[in-house]
Parts: C-alpha cells; structure tokens; sequence
C-alpha cells in the first residue's frame, strides 16, 4: 500500500514538474513567433541564425564619392540562454561595399554586437508577450573602410508580440493574423567626434545623434490555419509557410546637429518556411526614401532551434532544467 502511494507521489511530481517546463522557441499559448529577418522577435531562445545574406544598394558610403554603392552583407547570430527567460546573443556582419560591373570596393567587418534580454510577461490565453532587452554596439571592433564607428553605442529596448487567435469564431479567417513590434532608443557612448583635416587645416566636429529604431512585422501563419483554426487539405509545404511583412526604421530624435531628422528604412515582404529544427526565409527590401537606398535588394536567412535539435545539451538554459522540445511540426 505504501509503495502504490509512493509511486502515485512520484508521478504526481514528475508530472507537476514536466508542466513546469516551457516550450522551446516562444509559443505563447497556440502561438508560435517565428524568428524574423528585420526586426528581432520578442523570443528567448538556444538558436544560430547562419547565414543571413542581403544585396541591396544604398544610400550612404563612406568609403565613395559617389552617392550610392551596392553592399553585401553576409551576418551570422548565435543567442544562448541564461536561464528560462535571459538569453544573450552575440552578432557579427562582414560587409562589401562596390560599384561597377567588377565588384571593386571596400571589405571588412561591421562593429560586433550583443544583446541580452529578458521576457518579462506572457499571456497564453490572449497569446500576448513582452520582453525588454539591452543593445551593445561595440564601438572600434569593426572596419573604419565600411564604416564601422569607433565609438559604442547602447540600446535599450522593449519587443513584444501579440497573436490574434483570440478573436470570435465569427472572425476564424483573422485568427492567424500576428503581429510583433520593437522600440529601442540607441545612446552612442559618445556625444561627437572631432575631425582635423591636415590638409587644410580645418577642425569639423561630427555630432553622434540618438536615434529611435522603431519597427515590426505583420504576419499570417498557416501551421497556424491549420493547427488551431481549420484543416483545409492543402499541401504540406503550404501549411508550413509564414507570409510576413517586416518594417524597420530608424529616427534621429536628439543632437542631430549633423546628421539632421530624416527618417531612414526598409519594408521588407516576404516568406519563412518553419520547420521542427530549422526556418528559411526571404524577403525582398525596399527602401522608404533616397537616403536609405535605391531600388529593391533582397535578404535570405538559414535559422536553426538549437533548442530543439539538442534539448539537452547546446540548447539547454545554463542554469535550470532543460526545456521541453516545442517542435511546431514534429518529424519535419
């Protein structure tokens, strides 16, 4: 008898232990928030985005007179969980800036940078989540040719994601529909730059504005369409699509005494294919005004849940238990 109850007392932990645990990737309630291209999700996750490529012509290079060059950008990003609900992540794009039919320019490596963050609310039932973060662009550690600044830059930042299956029945058609935002406020460490010209003679001083960056994304899941509101028989490849539209931009708000007040930014429509391990996505990107760029580039990205190809291992938090597999689609 006493063995039976204490064989019932141990399921009954293990079991109030299992639902302790959260899903991988950030799944908030029926919801799954990809991992987005433009803008950052609001997600605490074990992944490595690599690589992420993007051709697009701007509309600033500092390494040529003429006023727009192409640019290559080639980035990867590996975020490793603290714990359950703190990751940082660590970035790094090496770019090429050319012009002519012989690709001729300026290479290097762009500033590296981190973020640490940390989710701060989630809401299953109204599919709701917020998490606040902190950005570091270390300044010096980049190449001056591409223009990599030589000072830091600190970020300070809110996401949040918020999926509408929550709406009646009457509105199924809707429920799909996601939304994720990000509002950060970038500080250099540094409030000018003196430059000597030793030809002339000339001191110009280069004001180092504080810039809001502001963005997000619309999208319309069908693992969703299909998992939570209806069946329609389509093509697994279908069902495993995320059409999105992602938006990033960037506002000078303070000592903009150089730089001036132009908002600068992209529109980004697209697609991700989501799978249980991986995501791949492409987006075209298309410039808001002449100061970010001319014409429509384009941007590619290889996600891997490392938290779900290795639970127990690279992807487990560093300190807590492993979280238990999420895979949107298991199998795949």
């Amino acid at each position: 008898m006493r063995t039976r109850m204490l064989r019932a007392a141990l399921a009954a932990l293990a079991s109030a232990f299992v639902s302790l645990q959260v899903g991988a990737h950030e799944i908030v309630g029926n919801r799954f928030f990809p991992a987005t291209i433009a803008t950052d999700d609001p997600g605490i996750n074990d992944e490595l985005s690599f690589p992420t490529v993007s051709i697009f012509k701007n509309g600033d290079s500092p390494s040529f007179p003429i006023p727009s060059v192409k640019q290559l950008d080639i980035s990867g990003e590996y975020s490793k969980r603290i714990t359950e609900a703190f990751a940082i992540s660590v970035a790094s794009t090496w770019t090429h800036l050319y012009s002519g039919p012989f690709g001729l320019g300026a290479s290097g490596f762009q500033n590296l940078e981190t973020l640490l963050k940390h989710r701060v609310y989630r809401n299953p039932e109204h599919e709701f989540v917020v998490s606040v973060g902190l950005g570091i662009e270390w300044g010096g550690s980049g190449a001056q040719d591409i223009g990599a600044e030589r000072f830091t830059t600190y970020t300070p930042t809110l996401f949040f994601g918020k999926g509408f299956g929550d709406l009646p029945e009457t509105m199924n058609w809707a429920r799909p529909f996601a939304i994720t935002g990000v509002i950060g406020y970038a500080i250099p460490g540094t409030s000018s730059t003196t430059i000597f010209n030793p030809d002339t003679g000339d001191v110009d001083i280069d004001f180092h504005p504080r810039v809001l960056n502001w963005g997000g994304t619309l999208q319309y899941s069908m693992p969703y369409l299909k998992q939570s509101v209806i069946d329609l028989q389509l093509p697994d490849f279908i069902n495993h699509l995320i059409p999105i539209v992602e938006a990033s931009f960037q506002t000078p708000v303070a000592n903009t005494f150089t730089s001036g007040t132009v908002t600068t930014g992209t529109i980004n429509p697209g697609v991700l294919w989501v799978g249980s391990y991986f995501q791949v996505g492409v987006e075209a990107v298309i410039p808001i005004n002449r100061q970010t760029g001319t014409g429509v580039g384009v941007i590619a990205q290889l996600h891997l849940y490392l938290d779900d190809i290795d639970p127990r291992g690279i992807g487990k938090p560093i300190f807590g238990p492993a979280v238990q597999p999420a895979q949107p689609f298991p199998g795949s």
